[in-house]
């Protein structure tokens, strides 16, 4: 890239972080300590910014970098990916959002352990919640490496290594100095920057062919070297049955994961009421659904305008198919119209991941302290504590999403999100419907639940050909590769609840019939909710 393309974009970085960091100093002066305030900003916000909110923490570097990249690269099983996200809200709007949002009061096991022995559920959810959050982590820090190494023409290491170092002290910043209310903030700031992103550049693509879709898709094809190939199903997951398994394991995971993930459920807390939470989801759903049907029209222009070897050129997983369509489209390198289109969309992509994870990392850090901390250490300690221990736990969560981002800094974005929508899948929410929904559900059938779909997805995970055995392996050179398939969920989702059940079943354990009572009460009306 050029130097006015660095200048520029750097310039556009810089007044984002400045931006955020001034939303976030003026929270931290007006904050009050209390765990209400920092886990769920007060309960303070409307249906409408907490839409834009939860639209913020889910479009994440994943969906603008990731998936497009994929559609660029295999047509039409890539738009594999924009069905998953976009369905799987149907499952968290009819099933969990205006329950969690009774029944709970700041993370997913509050909910699960409402009826149960509290220590062993909050340490074996709080366990799976920083699992899974540390997963979707590694997927923002390798975005972020790929999309800086692009902006300074560099792919050395050291150029990304800075960058997913930079981002994690940032995120670490935006948390443990304001809390759920600044996150939120900056989310919705990042949701309306990235909407607008990407309504501009569908409609120079969609000019570029002058409105002809028919001739966006015959030319998409034309350039991927597969022909109408590139437009049927099974160029990425066709090619066997071991692919097309691999397939339904994802879709699987895509569509109930959501309904597991720890910092959208958190989201849920941020509202006054249960009907502002459901009127939240339906918020979301509108500007999420928006959006993945520009992500198609992004990934077929990536193909049709750049090409696929372009793109591959550039980033081997297609992380970067966005940032140089946009270059293309406002003239090319080297002319000022791809030079601010291409700086202007690089630090919304900037914008998008520095959203994202501060809100990943206040989730975890919440975990950690509302569950492991108080039910390890000290099970009535004070508020105020419990929060200085959430702002420690996301300094040491930073730590270690930066090591893994530098070591997965090769695979696709979407790809590890998929990963951890399969452990979200696999673990939570097994656990989350069987305590709503199950009257006789026990405390050991709620723990085997949990460690019966988080242990095999993660052992799957490392036996498979993502961590081994392949040129594209984390670790290419070993091969203790014996899972043939590359996402877990389509054995690890059934082992979690047939786990919940059996440990349920075989239990001693009589299942409390006035706590479920209760339960169901306050999950459907409300009544004493939080």
């Amino acid at each position: 890239m050029t130097g006015e393309h660095q200048t520029l974009a750097l310039l556009l970085f810089s007044g984002f972080v400045a931006v955020t960091l001034g939303i976030t100093t003026w929270v931290s002066r007006r904050r009050h300590g209390s765990a209400e305030e920092f886990y769920a900003g007060g309960r303070l916000f409307s249906p409408m910014e907490n839409g834009f909110a939860i639209a913020g923490d889910y479009m994440s570097a994943a969906s603008f970098l990731g998936v497009t990249g994929l559609i660029a690269l295999y047509g039409y099983d890539g738009l594999l990916y924009v069905v998953g996200f976009l369905v799987a809200w149907l499952v968290v709007l009819f099933l969990v959002a205006e329950l969690v949002r009774n029944c709970g009061r700041f993370t997913l096991a509050d909910v699960v352990a409402a009826r149960m022995s509290e220590r062993p559920v909050r340490i074996a959810v709080g366990t799976s919640s920083v699992t899974v959050s540390v997963l979707y982590l590694v997927a923002q820090m390798v975005g972020a490496g790929s999309l800086v190494a692009l902006l300074l023409g560099r792919t050395s290491g050291t150029a990304q290594a800075w960058t997913v170092v930079g981002v994690g002290a940032l995120m670490v910043i935006y948390v443990t100095l304001g809390g759920m209310r600044a996150t939120t903030w900056i989310q919705i700031v990042k949701a309306v920057l990235l909407l607008s992103g990407a309504v501009a550049l569908t409609v120079l693509v969609l000019l570029r062919f002058h409105g002809d879709v028919d001739r966006l898709l015959l030319t998409a094809a034309d350039r991927s070297g597969h022909g109408r190939a590139f437009l049927a199903p099974g160029l990425k997951y066709g090619g066997s049955w071991t692919a097309r398994l691999d397939f339904i394991s994802l879709g699987l995971a895509l569509v109930l994961g959501t309904a597991g993930l720890p910092h959208i459920l958190s989201r849920f807390y941020t509202v006054p009421t249960a009907r502002a939470a459901r009127r939240s989801a339906v918020w979301s759903i509108g500007l999420i659904g928006g959006f993945y049907l520009m992500t198609i029209v992004l990934g077929l222009g990536a193909a049709a305008v750049v090409g696929p070897d372009a793109v591959r050129g550039s980033n081997a997983a297609g992380n970067t198919a966005v940032p140089l369509l946009a270059l293309d489209l406002g003239g090319g390198a080297g002319s000022t119209g791809g030079t601010i289109l291409f700086a202007v969309v690089a630090a919304v992509a900037f914008a998008t991941i520095l959203a994202v994870v501060a809100g990943i990392t206040l989730a975890s850090s919440a975990s950690v302290a509302h569950d492991l901390y108080v039910s390890l250490r000290r099970p009535h300690g004070k508020p105020r504590s419990e929060v200085a221990v959430a702002r420690f736990a996301a300094l040491g969560i930073g730590v270690v999403a930066i090591a893994l981002g530098l070591l997965a800094r090769d695979l696709n974005v979407a790809f590890l999100v998929g990963l951890a929508f399969a452990v979200a899948a696999s673990a939570n929410l097994p656990a989350l419907l069987y305590s709503l929904f199950w009257r006789g559900f026990t405390t050991r059938g709620a723990v085997w639940a949990v460690y019966g779909g988080l242990i095999p997805a993660l052992g799957l995970v490392l036996l498979s050909p993502v961590v081994s055995g392949s040129p594209s392996s984390l670790f290419p050179d070993v091969d203790f590769q014996y899972f043939p398939l590359q996402n877990p969920g389509i054995v690890s989702i059934p082992l979690g609840f047939l786990a919940g059940w059996l440990g349920t079943v075989t239990s001693d354990e009589v299942a409390d019939e006035a706590k479920y009572a209760e339960t169901e009460v306050r999950s459907l009306t409300g009544a004493g909710a939080v």
